[in-house]
């Protein structure tokens, strides 16, 4: 039985949709952010030494294994449970772009989203009220001159890539459409997506109206990265 360790808010809602899309059962138990710092709870700490989420656990007659890490769960869901289904062939020019979005949507374009949040929220509490100025005028600065162009970059990229194929891997849904879900909705929400991306936009729009995707919200609660 696979028991997902979901977060409110958080990268293991993709995790969610993957198990609903495979078939698979599971069970999810549920956890709440810090209200204040937002952090996950120390609890998920006795699931896995980093405490963070998503996190698996798996357990059968050869025992329980526990993996974290989104790729990880995703290549080990889809091997172990996906009889063929969303992954290309080995050999194809689509399983080599699979393998490549698995990576690329943690390894490159993540750190941004996340560097964006922080960036956003430098000036605000908990900063000193003496140093919220200086913090504002840094974090407007690092965003205007690196970060929003870098994001850019990725956006623009991402845009053309999606113009070659409805899919990130193909003509055909797989893992790394999941996996790249977090990532776009994440720059829906605060990294500049929006209507001059018509692929991205339209490809987020796909995937909200797949019913896997609609039971996931059900079972993982609300999603505010989509708010």
């Amino acid at each position: 039985m696979v028991v997902l360790h979901h977060l409110e808010n958080s990268r293991s809602q993709r995790v969610l949709w993957l198990l609903e899309a495979l078939g698979v059962p599971y069970e999810v138990k549920r956890y709440e952010r810090n209200k204040t710092t937002m952090l996950a709870p120390p609890e998920l700490k006795a699931v896995h030494p980093l405490g963070k989420s998503p996190v698996i656990t798996d357990r059968d007659g050869d025992g329980e294994r526990t993996i974290a890490e989104s790729g990880a769960i995703i290549e080990y869901l889809i091997g172990r449970y996906g009889n063929g289904r969303l992954i290309p062939a080995e050999g194809t020019p689509q399983r080599l772009r699979y393998t490549y979005w698995l990576h690329y949507a943690e390894g490159s374009v993540m750190p941004l989203m996340v560097m964006k949040l922080v960036f956003s929220h430098l000036s605000s509490p908990p900063m000193p009220f003496v140093m919220r100025p200086v913090a504002g005028l840094i974090s407007t600065g690092v965003q205007r001159k690196w970060l929003d162009p870098q994001i850019d970059l990725h956006l623009n990229y991402i845009e053309s890539e999606l113009g070659k194929s409805p899919w990130f891997a193909g003509d055909e849904m797989t893992g790394a459409d999941i996996q790249m879900s977090f990532p776009l909705e994440a720059a829906a929400s605060r990294g500049g997506l929006d209507q001059r991306y018509p692929k991205m936009t339209g490809f987020l729009r796909r995937i909200h109206a797949l019913p896997a995707y609609q039971r996931a919200l059900e079972k993982g609660g609300p999603y505010r990265l989509l708010s």
